[in-house]
């Protein structure tokens, strides 16, 4: 009787520890988490070109695809943080991203950072769960199409990393991207200002977020964030 009392206690306690889709946790309310999604419509949400948003939630879900703009951004701007969200696609072509980060929203490109969220098994620059175009992942932990990932993203002064369910897979530190259009690598990267190469050290440390539109069905929920404090 006794087993069974301790068993039912404990059950109850790890219930309790868990949320609903779109939901805080208790414990995740008592940390300091927001939620940034409500999964029942954009409020707070806008595309980055100021265009009225064209999809709706579906599925609980925010669905970038078609939206209006090239990002479904959220309305506030974020600095050092944790970012957590599940994302899942139906197409085996799949290529979508989370933007952050980004200072001007009209050139979400080459003013943020993106990690990229790809169908596929491939572990470079544009992989899932790499730093698009300045950090490869060191494998690639996407699920099997259909099936939801979860992401977590984390910001801190110049560091960033990316877990992708439950596996830390890349990260950077932005002062090592010292010099206009190289990474540490030696390899180039894409991001420019006014059309001259620019240093990822310079990037701003603070600024919006958002999903991307790269012309796949792509589904995201359970979007969460925790402020850290410098």
């Amino acid at each position: 009787m006794r087993f069974l009392i301790v068993t039912l206690v404990l059950a109850i306690a790890a219930s309790s520890s868990l949320a609903a889709e779109n939901e805080l946790s208790p414990a995740e309310k008592l940390a300091g988490w927001t939620l940034l999604f409500n999964g029942k419509d954009l409020t707070g949400w806008k595309c980055n070109n100021d265009k009225p948003i064209q999809t709706k939630v579906e599925e609980g879900s925010i669905v970038p695809y078609k939206s209006g703009g090239y990002l479904v951004i959220h309305e506030k701007e974020y600095g050092d943080f944790i970012l957590k969200c599940d994302v899942r696609w139906e197409d085996e072509r799949c290529n979508s991203g989370i933007f952050f980060r980004v200072s001007d929203p009209k050139n979400p490109v080459h003013t943020g950072f993106e990690i990229q969220v790809m169908a596929g098994k491939g572990t470079g620059k544009h992989d899932m769960g790499a730093i698009y175009d300045l950090a490869a992942p060191t494998k690639n932990s996407g699920k099997p199409t259909g099936e939801w990932n979860s992401l977590e993203i984390e910001c801190k002064g110049s560091l960033i990393s990316v877990t992708v369910n439950g596996e830390k897979v890349s990260h950077l530190n932005c002062d090592d991207f010292d010099k206009p259009g190289v990474c540490p690598d030696g390899q180039k990267h894409k991001f420019k200002l006014n059309g001259q190469p620019r240093s990822v050290k310079d990037f701003a440390r603070t600024g919006y977020l958002g999903f991307q539109d790269h012309g796949h069905k792509v589904w995201y929920r359970n979007v969460k964030l925790l402020e850290l404090k410098k």
